[in-house]
């Protein structure tokens, strides 16, 4: 891997430092009362070099939200060796450690208590979030698709039983119950039986792609990536 020139790492570590604080602020605080003089200061940065990363607390909040959609789809993007029944697994553990962080599930709280004032609030979240993983899974999918792997006459519906199946119930509960979050023995018993209907239902050989999932049951995301 060709190693970045020092001041463009820097920029990058920068950058990914701003998102981080706006998560915690943008969580804390919901969009409306969340502000760039609060980020910048969570950041450590001067409002000057917030703006020069980011000039309106929209694009902000788009960029924010589009990355950790993209660091789910990551796998999706990067295919593992060891196929699509551990792709689809990497996958699952990457939104559920993602959307079932305290900050994203206190985002959305936040989001679903001022759609109703400020519905444009909504349509940026639902934009930048989850239309956005939709359409990466759907991509993945349909590729699948033509190799052969699935079958499927709806890809969107395909998708959204995808993570319907993976984490629904669990998000749901938690979303409601902050004071409840299931710990990684939970997340993983709905993790591995929503793929194990999602396998079922859309996979054209199920038989080994179910002995698969089993076999890699328990193994961490990085090594479930890169086996041969």
């Amino acid at each position: 891997m060709t190693k970045l020139p020092r001041r463009e790492q820097n920029r990058l570590n920068r950058e990914r430092q701003i998102l981080d604080a706006a998560l915690k602020i943008f969580g804390a605080t919901g969009y409306t009362g969340a502000t760039m003089d609060a980020v910048a200061a969570e950041a450590g940065v001067t409002k000057p070099t917030l703006y020069s990363y980011f000039p309106s607390k929209e694009s902000l909040f788009q960029a924010m939200m589009l990355g950790k959609r993209d660091l789910m789809l990551d796998v999706f993007e990067h295919p593992s060796k060891a196929g699509m029944v551990a792709d689809l697994l990497v996958f699952a553990w990457a939104y559920a450690d993602t959307v079932m962080r305290p900050e994203m599930l206190s985002l959305a709280r936040l989001i679903i208590g001022e759609v109703q004032r400020f519905p444009e609030i909504g349509r940026a979240y639902q934009a930048s979030g989850p239309d956005h993983l939709l359409r990466g899974i759907m991509r993945y999918l349909e590729g699948q698709r033509r190799a052969g792997r699935l079958a499927f006459d709806d890809a969107e519906l395909a998708a959204q039983d995808l993570w319907g199946l993976i984490l629904s119930a669990p998000r749901t509960q938690a979303l409601y119950m902050p004071d409840a979050l299931p710990d990684r023995a939970t997340l993983e018993r709905y993790i591995l039986n929503g793929l194990r209907v999602f396998l079922k239902a859309y996979s054209t050989t199920p038989a080994p792609d179910l002995e698969q999932l089993e076999a890699l049951k328990g193994a961490p995301s990085q090594q479930v990536n890169h086996d041969a």
